[in-house]
């Protein structure tokens, strides 16, 4: 029979339950010495209650070492400074390799590697080595390649190729002009059967050019004279005088015309495909007049006009139009037409009364601008100035003529003299082309330049416009005659050669 407990008595220990035996005496409480009963069916005595006397595992570096738990394979590892670690128990296992695919650990400090077993570390069973994956296939640009499992390996980009233009497609370049015909007859395939007394010459034409010129060379030579004696004095002043009256003979000096061909007139040495077209047509021009070729030099004008030049004393030039478009006849026609300005006198006279007339030129140019300023002032203040600056104008100018005539009257005669006296030379030159067997070709070249000017008028009237004649004081100033009178002054020749 069980009493209920006093609330004022102690608390009393745990009650155990009977022993199952007779006879076995009860567990002691904790603190006692002796030890607890081992658990049922435990092959090894279970640790020790919290508090017994138990002796705890040695602690690191003692003789001995705890035994392992059951179930155990591996001991633990000896801890640092350990002499040797502990021998395994009889028929454990060889501890196993470290995880696959890992290297071993480095042996700790002062202690001897482990030694290698036969055929490499020994791996865990079931464990198979590693699975080799087959190679990657070629990537190509911008593909990511695809692997057969396992985590997918990080892409490497591919290398950055610049994008490229495609080629543009070659222009078909433009076929080549057909050259100009070379249907010259070549008589004397640079030989000449003659040659001509007088290289260069003076014609009539020649000689009426500098005998209009001459006005004009007075004129010059005071205005020279005026300003070289009063500016210089009378000694300084009259070397000034002879130095310009000396410097006509620069005309004949072939390096001076060159330089005033190249830079007033504009013309270049021919390039060598230029001289090798030239040359042969030049050479049967000259064999033919009996004039040795290399009496000129041949130079070029860069211009889309069909024309040419004779300059100076040695000068022939031709634009590249007429040298590479025309026909060889044609070409020469044009060529002997020059020739015939320079046997017949006309380049080298023109030139040089043009350089002695050229200081009265200027102070005439250089009169009228005061003129002109002049008038224009008076009229800023009133119309009876103005009339004043005309009368004091008109009264100089008769004075001039009624005090030297001889002079003021061939000064303004002298444009149209001239011009007259152009006219005539071209019409020589003609004939001098016309007497060396180029009248129908020269006449070829004329017909074009009437076209020209019919196909000028022809568009001007298309347009509503009409083109302003010259009248009858400006024909006169006309240097070339038109082209129907050289058509009309070759009909002779044309005529004979039918």
């Amino acid at each position: 029979m069980s009493y209920p407990p006093d609330p004022a008595a102690p608390e009393p220990g745990p009650v155990y339950p009977d022993p199952p035996y007779p006879g076995t005496p009860a567990p002691p409480y904790p603190g006692s010495a002796v030890p607890a009963p081992p658990y049922p069916g435990s092959a090894v005595p279970s640790p020790p209650y919290p508090g017994s006397v138990v002796p705890s595992p040695p602690y690191p570096g003692s003789a001995a070492s705890a035994p392992p738990y059951p179930g155990s394979a591996v001991p633990s590892p000896p801890y640092p400074g350990a002499p040797a670690s502990s021998p395994p128990y009889p028929g454990a296992a060889a501890p196993p390799s470290p995880y696959p695919g890992s290297a071993a650990p480095p042996p700790y400090p002062e202690t001897p590697a482990p030694p290698t077993y036969p055929g490499g570390a020994p791996q865990y069973p079931g464990a198979g080595a590693a699975p080799s994956y087959p190679a990657a296939p070629t990537a190509h640009p911008g593909v990511t390649p695809t692997y057969p499992s396992g985590p997918q390996p990080t892409a490497t980009a591919p290398p950055y190729i610049p994008p490229q233009t495609p080629p543009a497609a070659p222009t078909p370049a433009a076929p080549p002009e057909a050259p100009a015909p070379d249907d010259l007859d070549y008589r004397h395939a640079g030989s000449r059967i003659h040659v001509a007394a007088h290289q260069r010459g003076a014609d009539a034409t020649a000689i009426g050019q500098l005998a209009v010129q001459v006005p004009g060379f007075l004129v010059s030579l005071a205005v020279v004279a005026s300003f070289a004696v009063g500016i210089l004095g009378t000694a300084m002043g009259w070397l000034v005088i002879l130095a310009w009256l000396a410097s006509g003979a620069l005309v004949f000096h072939r390096p001076t015309e060159l330089a005033f061909a190249r830079h007033v007139m504009k013309l270049r040495a021919p390039l060598a495909e230029e001289r090798a077209r030239l040359e042969p047509v030049w050479r049967e021009v000259t064999a033919r007049a009996g004039i040795e070729a290399h009496t000129y030099e041949l130079m070029v004008e860069n211009s889309t006009d069909l024309n040419a030049v004779a300059a100076a004393g040695h000068v022939v030039g031709v634009t590249t139009y007429a040298l590479n478009e025309i026909p060889s006849s044609n070409l020469a026609a044009v060529l002997a037409h020059e020739l015939g300005h320079h046997t017949g006198g006309h380049a080298w006279t023109g030139l040089l009364g043009y350089w002695y007339s050229l200081p009265g030129r200027i102070a005439w140019a250089f009169m009228r601008g005061i003129a002109r300023i002049a008038i224009r002032v008076a009229s800023v203040f009133s119309l009876a100035a103005t009339g004043m600056v005309y009368l004091f104008i008109g009264m100089f100018v008769i004075g001039g003529f009624v005090a030297a005539w001889y002079i003021t009257v061939p000064l303004v005669a002298a444009p149209y003299l001239l011009a007259y006296v152009g006219r005539q030379g071209e019409l020589r030159a003609d004939r001098q082309a016309a007497d060396l067997g180029f009248a129908p070709h020269l006449a070829q070249v004329l017909h074009h330049f009437q076209a020209q000017e019919d196909a000028v008028k022809a568009q001007a009237a298309a347009q509503g416009r009409q083109l302003k004649e010259p009248g009858g004081l400006a024909k006169l100033l006309t240097t070339h005659p038109d082209n129907y009178t050289r058509l009309q002054a070759l009909e002779p020749y044309l005529q004979l050669g039918r």
